[in-house]
């Protein structure tokens, strides 16, 4: 697995989906109610990429397989911090024909590959509770929790 650049085209593609697929996220969490997520959504973007494929330390790649192709997108961010040179995994989507065939792991050790040539000491990132699969695939991974969040939906009988 290789992590290639977007261009400007498969970028804008990337885009709308992420956004959308983000306000979507944030709403099952129960986080934002559905007539205010898009909106947010669209803000969390534009401070995490205010100048889109632009954006210093941003990353922004395609997942391209050498037999597959284009096999989804990733997409992270190096910042400086007191614990050195960290990347913050913000998105990343192995298209579902092509899920179960190992991409998702391949990609994050191609993640790996990329952050280690970047001089990155770290690899952060954020799992949505209700994403059993992606959260066992970063604990296989060596990820470990460092913080979380439960909720509990109670009835009010009032």
């Amino acid at each position: 697995m290789e992590l290639l650049p977007m261009n400007g085209e498969q970028f804008a593609s990337f885009h709308s989906r992420s956004i959308a697929d983000f306000a979507e996220e944030k709403v099952e969490a129960g986080t934002w109610a559905p007539e205010e997520a898009q909106e947010r959504a669209e803000e969390s973007y534009e401070r995490y990429l205010p100048e889109g494929l632009e954006t210093p330390g941003a990353y922004v790649y395609n997942l391209v397989h050498p037999v597959d192709g284009i096999v989804g997108y990733i997409w992270f961010n190096v910042t400086e911090n007191r614990r050195g040179k960290e990347a913050f995994l913000l998105d990343i989507v192995v298209e579902e024909a092509h899920r179960g065939k190992g991409y998702g792991t391949e990609a994050m050790e191609a993640l790996e590959r990329t952050a280690r040539r970047l001089g990155v000491d770290r690899i952060g990132l954020h799992v949505f509770g209700h994403n059993v699969r992606a959260s066992s695939l970063y604990r296989k991974m060596g990820y470990e929790v460092t913080d979380l969040t439960m909720y509990k939906e109670i009835e009010n009988r009032g």
